[in-house]
């Protein structure tokens, strides 16, 4: 009868960490992606800036993906 003796360490593996690193890194250009449009005068309103196509669709698109990538690095097996 023996015994598996497990020694603690971490929740991931190298690659698990990778990936979610690649994953957040990700979501935060999609943030950078949205910033932005807002105008100095509060007469003047440019919805040309604000609703444009980079904030509107693709930042967002650029987010989910990130979390996309993040749940994938969480879920993924490790090796080890």
């Amino acid at each position: 009868m023996s015994k598996e003796t497990r020694k603690p360490g971490f929740a991931f593996g190298k690659e698990n960490y990778r990936i979610l690193i690649i994953g957040v890194v990700t979501v935060v250009i999609g943030y950078l992606l949205m910033v932005g449009g807002g105008s100095d005068d509060p007469n003047q309103f440019h919805a040309d800036e604000i609703f444009s196509t980079r904030r509107v669709t693709i930042a967002p698109v650029t987010i989910l993906v990130g979390f996309v990538i993040v749940l994938f690095g969480i879920m993924k097996k490790s090796k080890d």
